[in-house]
């Protein structure tokens, strides 16, 4: 009687699958992938107020009139926000294209060298505690679905999970836009101060209360607050 011919396993799925969302298992937003977005806006934020605080003092005290600093605050913000966006938009595609291919490269690894890739499950969950036993199903369960073997090693091996696929376009959007924000909270004095030092004195004070807010954001989680 012939003998079946052995079955290869299933091509891992291509590598933009790991980018797809995880189903929520929690409500609060700071839980899903749009918590992740305070990175960008506390940089924009900080960014833009402290490069808006630096242009205020010099032109203040080289011009006395308030709205021509206003105007030429207004412009450097608008520039210094497209430069942070096209920054953040490059920087976000470059790494997400280094990502894409270290995993790319551990598909590779699953689909020819799986017996070297299980002994890697192996050792991973073996350091973090588990028994032979456990170690040993674990090994089949992650390997018994090419999806979920690609997943486990992109996280456990590679240090890799979904929020670093995050798309270059709403990166670069958010950061530019916190950077404008930051800024133009500070050209808000020039609208309404007689004198430029009066209002850049106020504009110092708003500065230092944002970059202390927004650390203090950072430090609890929670947008900051002006």
């Amino acid at each position: 009687m012939a003998s079946k011919p052995e079955e290869r396993p299933a091509s891992p799925p291509p590598v933009t699958w790991l980018a797809e969302p995880l189903k929520r298992f929690h409500d609060e937003a700071w839980h899903t992938p749009q918590g992740r977005l305070v990175r960008e806006v506390i940089f924009g934020l900080n960014d833009g107020v402290i490069s808006t605080i630096g242009f205020l003092a010099g032109v203040t005290a080289t011009l006395g009139d308030v709205r021509t600093i206003a105007l030429g605050g207004i412009a450097a913000a608008i520039a210094g926000a497209v430069a942070m966006g096209v920054g953040a938009f490059v920087s976000s595609k470059s790494q997400r294209a280094f990502f894409q291919a270290e995993i790319a490269r551990e598909a590779w690894e699953i689909e020819n060298m799986p017996e070297h890739e299980r002994q890697e499950i192996r050792e991973i969950y073996q350091q973090l505690g588990f028994t032979p036993d456990e170690v040993d199903i674990i090994v089949r369960r992650v390997t018994s679905s090419p999806e979920l073997w690609l997943r486990v090693m992109s996280r456990e091996e590679l240090g890799l999970a979904e929020e670093v696929f995050d798309s270059p376009v709403r990166v670069g959007f958010v950061t530019s836009l916190a950077y404008q924000l930051g800024a133009l909270l500070l050209l808000i004095p020039y609208a309404f101060a007689a004198t430029p030092r009066s209002a850049f004195t106020a504009a110092a004070v708003k500065a230092e209360r944002g970059v202390a807010a927004n650390a203090y954001g950072m430090r609890s989680r929670s947008a900051p607050s002006w």
